[in-house]
C-alpha cells in the first residue's frame, strides 16, 4: 500500500465530500479511491469514515487522524516546493489582495518595476475594502494594520506613515497658508468620513512635543469615505485635506501639492504585507514582497520627509 497516496486520497475524500468527487478531482477511478481509503483503514485498524447512502462523515478517530494528515502532507508539499524553487525560473502567478488606495498608489507602481526585473511573473490583483480580508485566499495581502486578521497570519510592515495636511499651490495662492491649527477654522477643509461614524472633532498631534494633542471642531466643505476622492478634490484646489505622506510623496516632489501646518499630523499609519501562515512561500511571492517594501521606502527617499521606517 502506498501510504502517502492513501493519505492524500483520504484527505481529498473529506474535502470534496465524497468518493466520486474526490476521484474526479484526483483523476482516479472511483474504485481506486474506495480501495485506497479501505486499505488505509485496514492498516490503521480503525474506521475513519462513516458511510451511508446519503452522507459521509468522519469518525472521532478520523477527525484526529485528518488533523495530523493535513500537517504531514503540507510539510511534504512545502519541502518539495522548497527544493524545486532553488532551480526554478522566477515565474508564475502572485495573487495579491489590497484595498483601493493601496492598490492604486502602492501596488500598481511597484508591480511595474518588479515585472521589469521578472517579466515571467504575473501579478493578479484583487481590489477589495473589507473589514475581514480573505488573506488565506491570496499569496499576499497589503492591508492597513487596523484591519482584523487571523492571529496565525504572518505580517510584515511595508511602511510606517503619517497623515499630514496638504493643499494645492493654487488654493494657497488664493486663500493663504495656515500657520496654526486654529487657522483651519477659517479654511475650506476636506475630511475623510468613516462609514457609520459621526464626524467629530479633528485630532492633531505634534510629534516634536511628545505628540501633544489638540482637538478642533474643523468644519468640512466636503466629506467622503474614499481617500482618493478627497485627494483628487485637493489637487483641483478644493481645499486642505489630511493624507498619508507616502501617498503624497510623488505629488509633493512634482509640486502638485504642498504640505502645510508642519509638523502637525492627524494619525500614524502602518501598511502591512500579510501572508497565510506557512513555513514556505514561493520564491516569486517572497521576491515581490521584498521588492514592494523596498520600493515603498524609495518612494519617499530624498524628499526631506520625517518618515519613520519599519
Amino acid at each position: 500500500m502506498d501510504r502517502l497516496q492513501s493519505m492524500r486520497v483520504f484527505q481529498q475524500v473529506v474535502d470534496e465530500g465524497g468518493f466520486a468527487a474526490a476521484a474526479r478531482k484526483m483523476d482516479l477511478a472511483p474504485a481506486v479511491v474506495t480501495r485506497l481509503v479501505s486499505d488505509l483503514e485496514e492498516h490503521l485498524g480503525v474506521r475513519l469514515l462513516q458511510r451511508t447512502t446519503r452522507r459521509l462523515s468522519l469518525t472521532q478517530s478520523g477527525e484526529r487522524y485528518l488533523e495530523r494528515v493535513r500537517t504531514i502532507l503540507s510539510e511534504i508539499d512545502d519541502a518539495d516546493a522548497m527544493v524545486q524553487a532553488e532551480t526554478r525560473e522566477m515565474s508564475g502567478r502572485v495573487r495579491v489582495l489590497a484595498p483601493p488606495v493601496a492598490a492604486t498608489h502602492t501596488l500598481a507602481p511597484a508591480i511595474i518595476g518588479f515585472q521589469k526585473l521578472h517579466p515571467s511573473v504575473f501579478v493578479d490583483v484583487h481590489v477589495e475594502d473589507s473589514p475581514d480580508p480573505a488573506v488565506h485566499d491570496h499569496d499576499l495581502a497589503v492591508l492597513n494594520s487596523t484591519v482584523h486578521i487571523d492571529p496565525d497570519v504572518i505580517a510584515r510592515p511595508v511602511i510606517l506613515s503619517q497623515a499630514v495636511f496638504c493643499a494645492a499651490p493654487a488654493y494657497l495662492g488664493q486663500h493663504g497658508e495656515p500657520r496654526t491649527p486654529e487657522d483651519l477654522l477659517r479654511h475650506r477643509c476636506l475630511r475623510l468620513r468613516t462609514p457609520g461614524v459621526r464626524l467629530g472633532p479633528m485630532r492633531l498631534l505634534d510629534p516634536t512635543q511628545q505628540d501633544r494633542l489638540l482637538e478642533l471642531d474643523v468644519p468640512a466643505v466636503m466629506t467622503a469615505n474614499h481617500t482618493d476622492t478627497l485627494l483628487r478634490a485637493t489637487l483641483e484646489g478644493g481645499g486642505i485635506s489630511s493624507q498619508p505622506i507616502d501617498l503624497l510623496a510623488p505629488l509633493l516632489k512634482a509640486g502638485l501639492l504642498q504640505r502645510v501646518l508642519a509638523p502637525w499630523i492627524t494619525a500614524r499609519l502602518t501598511l502591512i504585507a500579510a501572508l497565510p501562515s506557512r513555513k514556505y512561500m514561493p520564491a516569486r511571492t517572497r521576491a515581490f514582497m521584498d521588492y514592494l517594501i523596498e520600493h515603498s521606502r524609495r518612494t519617499v527617499e530624498g524628499l526631506g520627509l520625517d518618515m519613520p521606517q519599519p
